[in-house]
């Protein structure tokens, strides 16, 4: 039996044998990944330059434009170096680096969803009550627990997964890092202790879970009431964002560590797991963008402010 500190590193899952299709690889996620660049760079440079946007929503969606470009940075360029240079390699540092910083930021951004749930329940359900309850002071607090939360589920997590001896080999089935298919690298029950924070971490990732689904079920019953047709398509158009993002980032999770094991393969592991690691942090600035004109317009006046830069220095 050898410890996990006593390896050099794993063996990540190659997408393709090939070369070729190494190379396209390569490419298609170099595609996803220069788009969630963009996207959520747009967006936390619109947010922090327009001053119409310093509001407490706003705030909350550059937390989480910050967490979606951490993620995605976090597993995808490795992949794609991998691709690149035809290796499977990570090292046993970096691999514990992507476990903790996955857990860190996915658990943050969770926290921090169920955060901006509760300002767009303030925003609709308690509107005059809106600048006490959620000033400056408050939201930072709140973004703070957020990270907070999400830093401490890490390091729990990261902590209880290399503690345990690995003896079976040092290949991990994903194209990154990621716990369940390191604990299948271990040959002891000392797993159970992983298990046990996995089930802690679940509990308080449905009560969160729950919170939102209740906020949502107060915001949608004060919507109605609303009488002015405007009135209710302003305050749809302000939450109905941040149900998608939530839908799909819990739907997609759901789906990844609660599917049927009769359904289970490598390859559509790897499928799944693209869907819930990359392809939110990808869709999210343009669910938000979509319908927000504010957001739209604050992009375009940023767009054109690097336009008129670029050609009064030419």
């Amino acid at each position: 039996m050898s410890n996990g500190s006593s390896l050099n590193g794993f063996l990540l899952l190659t997408f393709a044998v090939t070369r070729e299709l190494q190379l396209l690889h390569f490419l298609l996620f170099l595609g996803i990944y220069l788009a969630a660049l963009l996207g959520n760079g747009l967006i936390i440079t619109a947010i922090a330059c327009d001053h119409r946007l310093h509001t407490p929503m706003y705030f909350f969606l550059l937390n989480l434009s910050l967490l979606d470009l951490s993620s995605i940075s976090t597993t995808v360029p490795k992949s794609m170096v991998n691709s690149l240079w035809n290796t499977r390699a990570i090292s046993y540092s970096g691999c514990t680096a992507q476990v903790f910083l996955v857990v860190f930021l996915f658990s943050a951004e969770y926290s921090l969803l169920t955060v901006m749930a509760y300002d767009r329940y303030v925003a609709i359900c308690r509107p005059l009550h809106y600048g006490t309850i959620m000033d400056s002071r408050a939201c930072v607090r709140m973004a703070a627990a957020a990270w907070g939360s999400g830093f401490l589920c890490g390091v729990l997590h990261t902590a209880s997964t290399f503690s345990i001896p690995l003896c079976q080999g040092n290949t991990v089935d994903q194209f990154f890092c990621e716990i369940p298919q390191i604990l299948k690298l271990s040959c002891s029950d000392f797993y159970l202790r992983e298990v046990g924070i996995t089930g802690i971490g679940a509990c308080l990732t449905f009560g969160c879970f729950v919170f939102i689904v209740l906020s949502y079920m107060q915001i949608f019953t004060a919507v109605l009431r609303i009488p002015a047709e405007h009135g209710r398509h302003k305050a749809f158009s302000m939450c109905l964002p941040h149900l998608a993002v939530v839908s799909l980032l819990v739907s997609t999770g759901l789906f990844a560590y609660l599917k049927p094991p009769s359904i289970s393969s490598p390859a559509l592991d790897v499928v799944v797991t693209v869907l819930y690691s990359v392809v939110p942090q990808t869709m999210n600035p343009l669910i938000y963008s979509m319908r927000n004109k504010e957001l739209q317009e604050a992009v375009r006046k940023l767009l054109r402010r690097k336009k008129y830069m670029g050609v009064w220095r030419i």
